[in-house]
């Protein structure tokens, strides 16, 4: 005999059963956590851009293939969107009856204490605050916002959406949210260990304010001590360093100068960088190598021994032709196509000279440190804190308290108590 073919509203109630089932919601939570996967092997949009634009540089027909299964905004993915919200329904669907109905009981048996009610309770709590870490999450992403930006030492930050490199914001979240302050860059000492090389200690010295209008305050950024301006918080994510040249054209006129801040490369911050100037004629652009503490050898040529500026060097070779920076293409900021472009000279400089190539010359003037600074707005992150705790409770009271014997059967659910 065959079964019956579920249709209508016995097809959207099965359904609707097997999604709300316990055994699914935690199928679907392994799931998340695999889609998650990614998220930590691959840089994130949200996360690291430089790192994504450096993979991009590094394997531009690999990095697109990726890019179009969203490897590199995985939190964002149509794909994982979908598990996330069929988690949420899932747990929704099998913790609110259930409650209800522990409710239920507890009411039909007030004043007396029923062994294994504790262990029960620790379950409930458990899931629900799944729930809580669930709405926590998504509040931050439809509300919330995340941007970055590089700073050089000297310079100024005024939290308006333009003065961001990256910024991603919630489907919900207005620009006029934005809290209208400003941050000057004053000092960043960055402390390495002489034999490792590792970074003991970063303190960025910041003068801020609230409003642009009121005076500016001192204040001192760690990496773990971000600055907060209400419900948004400044953290000192990444470092690196900016060289200070000065091109001129054949004519001796300034057509370039100012510091172009480079990409590290390694833990010594060996760091690439493209120096264009579009405003010479015929354009010219230097692809570049900076060395904070530079060193050679025959087969590795230039690289830094040390993070630290102790010896820096520039290294550059100068090109002449179309920068291509009409074309209407988003080019990277570090690199320069070379492809429509003849190379004239080839150079390398410490702090001070100068080198002349038969468009003009370039001269290094030094190096500042830059820093870049992630911004974030993240108004679920307390519900997501409170959801953790309240679950690792749940599950430690779910475990130690004594079960009931035998089995609760109600309509719809049967578990074991």
């Amino acid at each position: 005999m065959s079964a019956p073919e579920l249709r209508g509203q016995s097809l959207l109630r099965y359904l609707w059963r097997q999604l709300a089932s316990m055994r699914n919601a935690l199928i679907l939570l392994l799931l998340l956590g695999i889609a998650s996967i990614p998220g930590s092997i691959f840089p994130q949009r949200t996360q690291s851009p430089l790192k994504v634009r450096e993979y991009f540089a590094n394997n531009p027909t690999t990095a697109a293939w990726m890019d179009r299964f969203y490897l590199f905004d995985v939190y964002g993915s149509p794909w994982f969107s979908a598990i996330y919200i069929l988690l949420f329904i899932s747990l929704i669907g099998c913790v609110i009856p259930r409650t209800l109905h522990y409710v239920s009981e507890i009411w039909k048996s007030r004043g007396r204490i029923e062994e294994g009610f504790a262990h029960e309770s620790g379950n409930l709590l458990f899931h629900l605050s799944l729930i809580m870490i669930l709405i926590g999450i998504a509040s931050s992403s439809i509300f919330g916002m995340r941007g970055e930006a590089i700073i050089n030492v000297g310079e100024r930050f005024i939290n308006t959406p333009t003065s961001y490199d990256n910024f991603a914001a919630g489907r919900f979240f207005s620009l006029k949210n934005l809290p209208p302050f400003v941050i000057s860059v004053d000092n960043f000492d960055a402390r390495y260990n002489t034999e490792t090389r590792a970074p003991e200690d970063y303190t960025l010295n910041v003068s801020t304010s609230e409003n642009v209008v009121e005076p500016l305050i001192k204040k001192v950024v760690k990496v773990n001590s971000p600055l907060t301006y209400g419900s948004t918080r400044v953290y000192l994510q990444a470092n690196g360093y900016s060289p200070l040249v000065t091109v001129r054209d054949k004519s001796g006129a300034v057509k370039f100068e100012g510091p172009v801040p480079f990409l590290p490369q390694d833990a010594n911050l060996t760091s690439i960088g493209a120096i264009k100037v579009p405003d010479m004629s015929p354009q010219i652009g230097f692809v570049s190598s900076l060395l904070p503490t530079a060193a050679r050898d025959e087969l590795l040529g230039g690289f830094s021994i040390f993070p630290e500026l102790l010896d820096p060097q520039l290294l550059f070779s100068v090109w002449r032709g179309d920068l291509q920076m009409d074309a209407g293409v988003p080019q990277s900021v570090y690199r320069i196509d070379t492809a429509k472009m003849e190379r004239i000279g080839l150079k390398a400089l410490r702090i001070g000279e100068s080198y002349n190539f038969s468009e003009g010359s370039i001269t290094f003037n030094g190096v500042i440190p830059w820093v870049n600074l992630q911004i974030v707005k993240d108004p679920g992150k307390q519900y997501a804190l409170i959801g953790s705790i309240l679950a690792i409770a749940g599950l430690m009271l779910s475990l130690l308290a004594p079960r009931r014997g035998g089995r609760i059967k109600r309509e719809g659910l049967v578990t074991e108590s």
